[in-house]
């Protein structure tokens, strides 16, 4: 009988699995764009940077607070959060980055299968975009 992966290996998967679906989603011959800085490059070279941190798991996997940024943006410049929010505001509708605040404090406790569920969701659309 196959062991059953744990908790940490699975929130793993769904983040790497999450990751390049964002860095692919909006790629033009796998090129993306940084949303920060503008930096185009190969998704791959990019980053999958969170507006609200990825400790709030209400946020960690939402498609709106996770968009592709470069490494200079996402780590060495801790994010460009005030340009980052400038950039949701544009790209979805005004309030966006205050709803994300939002929704990040509320606490959101996912079942590991929920997690394998989403793990599913996004191979699938990664298998759409090829």
């Amino acid at each position: 009988m196959a062991k059953k992966p744990s908790r940490k290996t699975i929130v793993k998967k769904l983040d790497t699995v999450f990751s390049q679906f964002i860095r692919r989603r909006f790629a033009v011959n796998e090129i993306s764009e940084c949303v920060t800085c503008g930096t185009k490059s190969h998704y791959k070279k990019l980053q999958a940077g969170h507006f609200i941190s990825r400790k709030h798991y209400s946020t960690r996997w939402d498609e709106t607070n996770v968009q592709v940024q470069c490494y200079s943006c996402n780590v060495m410049r801790y994010g460009e959060q005030y340009k980052y929010g400038l950039y949701l505001e544009k790209a979805y509708e005004k309030g966006t980055a205050e709803l994300l605040l939002n929704k990040s404090r509320q606490i959101t406790k996912f079942s590991d299968n929920e997690l394998i569920i989403l793990i599913e969701h996004y191979n699938k659309l990664l298998t759409n975009l090829k």
